[in-house]
């Protein structure tokens, strides 16, 4: 997939990692439609390119994102659904597009997220916060209604109790908060946020195999929600049935008892074991 000029983005791969930064600074990185649609297309495009192990998602400027963009005074919901089409919210188009990739995915935030803002980053494997950062589901004091599938992610991140406080007030809690409640992986300086966020992902890199994690990450986003443990429990079986002839096991072990840093030989897409539930059928990304 190649990837175009963008006009509110940027995108660059170094060494493995793909960096898609919301780029309107001016406007506080207020989230567009053409946001939406360039952060869609690169979240893609990383996740098809066989050289990209990780991704992080920032922003560019003092703050994360302020949320939609009412510069003009309202909501600007052009082309919106008119009852027949397959209209789907920009917020949504992110998270869901995250949700469904095979690469991890970093989020490495400071200044505001509110909003919009937010809830794109909810589906990320790890949101990484700065001292400065400020949070809020402004929802319910704008008389609108939570976007991003917001509502299916925040309460499995953080708990029912919290998740309804911050959605049925939408009041305004830092980092401090976010952290003890789970929001946020970890939190740093404001100059260091996005160095820790590359650190995390060369450790990714460099220490675990592409397919694993990839089979993880899907593992937990499309079976923990699961009302029993035996579907669970059958595709566990499965996989650890075949480690026998998996490449990156052997790998693995070898390089454990070696005590050297693994290189793993199988690659994404092309390794993933194509008899997995969401990759048969189930394909909901």
């Amino acid at each position: 997939m190649s990837t175009p000029d963008y006009t509110a983005i940027t995108y660059a791969v170094v060494d493995g990692i793909a960096t898609v930064s919301l780029n309107r600074p001016e406007a506080r990185n207020g989230y567009t439609f053409t946001m939406a649609d360039e952060a869609e297309h690169a979240l893609k495009a990383a996740d098809a390119d066989p050289g990209v192990r990780a991704v992080v998602l920032t922003g560019v400027g003092r703050d994360f994102s302020v949320g939609a963009d009412l510069s003009g005074g309202s909501f600007d919901l052009l082309g919106a659904w008119d009852g027949d089409g397959d209209w789907q919210e920009p917020a949504g188009r992110c998270s869901k597009t995250i949700y469904g990739m095979d690469k991890p995915v970093i989020a490495a935030l400071r200044g505001v997220a509110v909003g919009g803002g937010l809830t794109i980053t909810l589906s990320c494997d790890f949101r990484l916060a700065s001292t400065d950062s400020r949070f809020s589901l402004p929802f319910s004091r704008r008389g609108i209604f939570p976007e991003g599938a917001s509502v299916w992610y925040l309460p499995r991140l953080v708990g029912m109790t919290r998740a309804a406080d911050w959605m049925l007030t939408g009041r305004l809690f830092d980092a401090a908060e976010a952290l003890e409640s789970g929001l946020v992986t970890s939190v740093h300086e404001p100059g260091d946020v996005l160095e820790a966020a590359y650190a995390l992902a060369r450790d990714i890199i460099a220490n675990t195999s592409a397919v694993s994690t990839a089979v993880i990450k899907q593992m937990l986003n499309r079976l923990s929600g699961l009302d029993s443990p035996f579907p669970v429990h059958a595709v566990d079986s499965r996989l650890i049935a075949g480690l026998g002839t998996n490449d990156d096991a052997v790998e693995g072990v070898a390089s454990f008892l070696a005590k050297r840093p693994p290189h793993f030989p199988l690659t994404l897409p092309a390794d993933i074991p194509q008899w997995l539930p969401w990759v048969a059928g189930d394909t909901g990304r």
